[in-house]
């Protein structure tokens, strides 16, 4: 009996604390976001992207640190842009494969963010840098929330206006191309707000685990899904339930919020892979490369 009341008040104080009520919203909101940019993500094979970008956040944060900023949101999601415009410049004015591109960047911008903060004297920044990488929904700000709901709004309504040119890009970028749609210019579009996507989700994941969430919901979905609006809207689902859930057992279990909402997530994948082999053969593939 004392159990039960015991874990009916955590519930209570789970869903009346400030910054509890902060990282539902951000969840519900950045969840679904990563989910829907995922579906593209993964059938365009951009996951190394996503986790590159993620990756340089870091010397972002950390120049942010070296500059005096209490919050190197700015200067993250700055320097998260600066590298993905020169993945882009590199593999247009270069012969270097995209993955070599990838690694070369990635690994520069961690290196480059971890010696910054080796050469820090002062050591108030370490919780703070700790937030970054694994996630603490305690650090989510009502900015970072409603930043997210805007962002939501903005891309939730341009892919459904673009879904035709940005499916046709995903199936066979020549083919867009011929028919007429704007490649270079959907292209840049695209990878500013992955790029402006993953720097937002960074506070609720954390720069290790971000990617996760663009990349395990449109995975789980590809189980289930028989055609490509099956696919979104099931990613879509998926990934607002492992949003949800992992941020609900992150307090109650009191661990980071990025790895709980990973862990879930997973979880989920597995099932849907179980589902999945007890559902009729799939007609809906992904375009050879």
């Amino acid at each position: 009996m004392a159990f039960t009341s015991r874990r009916t008040n955590i519930t209570i104080i789970m869903f009346t604390d400030p910054f509890m009520q902060r990282a539902l919203l951000a969840a519900l909101f950045l969840a679904p976001l990563c989910a829907l940019l995922g579906v593209f993500v993964v059938a365009r094979r951009m996951a190394f992207f996503s986790d590159t970008v993620s990756h340089s956040a870091l010397a972002g944060v950390a120049l942010g640190f070296w500059f005096g900023f209490v919050d190197p949101t700015l200067t993250m999601i700055g320097f998260s842009i600066i590298i993905a415009a020169a993945m882009i410049w590199l593999k247009e004015n270069t012969e270097l494969l995209t993955d070599t591109i990838m690694a070369l960047l990635l690994s520069g911008s961690v290196a480059l963010g971890v010696t910054i903060l080796s050469l820090l004297k002062s050591g108030n920044y370490q919780s703070e840098l700790n937030r970054y990488l694994f996630g603490d929904i305690v650090a989510i700000g009502w900015e970072d929330v409603w930043t997210g709901a805007g962002l939501l709004a903005i891309v939730g309504v341009g892919i459904f206006w673009q879904l035709s040119s940005l499916t046709l890009l995903a199936a066979q970028e020549d083919m867009a191309h011929v028919c007429g749609v704007p490649v270079k210019r959907l292209n840049y579009v695209f990878v500013f707000v992955l790029t402006l996507t993953v720097a937002m989700s960074i506070r609720l994941l954390g720069i290790i685990l971000v990617t996760s969430l663009i990349v395990i919901p449109p995975a789980a979905a590809r189980n289930l899904s028989r055609n490509l609006r099956q696919h979104v809207l099931l990613s879509v689902l998926i990934g607002l339930i492992g949003g949800i859930s992992g941020t609900l057992l992150s307090y109650q279990l009191d661990v980071p919020c990025g790895s709980a909402i990973v862990l879930t997530s997973i979880a989920i994948f597995l099932l849907t892979l179980i589902a999945g082999r007890f559902l009729p053969e799939k007609t809906f593939k992904p375009a050879p490369r």
